[in-house]
């Protein structure tokens, strides 16, 4: 179910992806960027209320709520620079180079969260950077 969830992700980033360079059209990036983030706010709280999970707000530690409001942070920023980016540069440029938080994330993860450096991880880290040096160049 993981495996489907995650193409799932993949197809609906590369929709937003088109539709925020259609979007952002004439708009400013960062009113572009609330507009969005409140639509995924509704929808996020949607889910929460649709699935009955609020009960488990008062469940939550101190360090989730502090690693979530790190990752909302971080978040917000990537978004802000994200639609900047997507409005002064082409999609098909942009997208590739913010593709490479896939690399990054696996960098962070061996070194953070101490996941199992593998000779597939390596060759997939250098085929994603060379494969977004490629579409970008």
């Amino acid at each position: 179910m993981w495996f489907l969830l995650a193409i799932l992700s993949s197809v609906f980033a590369a929709l937003t992806s088109i539709f925020a360079k259609i979007g952002i059209d004439g708009v400013n990036s960062n009113l572009a960027t609330a507009i969005r983030t409140a639509v995924v706010l509704v929808m996020a709280w949607g889910m929460v209320f649709l699935t009955n999970a609020q009960s488990g707000i008062g469940d939550i530690g101190k360090k989730s709520w502090l690693f979530l409001i790190l990752s909302g942070l971080a978040t917000g920023a990537s978004w802000l620079c994200y639609y900047k980016a997507l409005q002064m540069g082409d999609a098909s440029k942009v997208v590739p180079i913010d593709k490479l938080s896939v690399v990054i994330t696996l960098i962070l993860a061996f070194v953070f969260l101490h996941e199992q450096v593998t000779p597939k991880s390596i060759v997939g880290c250098i085929l994603i950077g060379a494969g977004t040096l490629l579409m970008v160049l």
